[in-house]
């Protein structure tokens, strides 16, 4: 003879209407913060990013475009950053910061563009083709995968 077992659900009380509202309230609340919360963490990036891209012009290339030929520097630095603060800062990194200053000696861009987005539209040369890709990216709300060029394609 085979006992059956019975299992128990446990009631779960229905919350009232008012109370769900506020849950709403709190959960969209939440949800605006975390969007204001990763726009200013990408803005804060950019500008630090655009900010060592200056340092590094300024310090090493002596205000010119291009660092002295044969020098290791952006090497040396990755090695330094790295020890002291850890990842990502690279010498790839550091090139991309650098040729972001070079680039936009004015760091003026929109909370819609990633660094992501940047590293790839450095690599445009011309100027018009680069601003037209990030008004698309811009108005468009273009992930960097969207992108038609670069390396962010799979």
């Amino acid at each position: 003879m085979t006992k059956e077992i019975e299992i128990k659900k446990p009631q779960i009380e229905m919350p009232d209407k008012q109370l769900v509202l506020l849950a709403d309230k709190i959960v969209a609340e939440i949800n605006n913060g975390k969007i204001k919360l990763a726009i200013s963490i990408n803005e804060t990036i950019k500008q630090t990013y655009w900010t060592i891209g200056k340092y590094i012009v300024e310090y090493e290339q002596d205000g010119n475009a291009k660092s002295k030929y044969g020098t290791s520097m952006l090497t040396r630095l990755a090695q330094l950053l790295r020890a002291k603060v850890g990842r990502g800062y690279s010498r790839p990194n550091l090139n991309n910061m650098r040729k972001f200053y070079l680039t936009y000696p004015i760091c003026q861009m929109s909370d819609k563009l990633t660094w992501s987005h940047i590293c790839e539209l450095i690599t445009i040369e011309d100027p018009l083709e680069r601003e037209f890709y990030e008004n698309e990216c811009i108005s468009e709300c273009w992930d960097v995968r969207s992108l038609p060029f670069g390396s962010a394609q799979i």
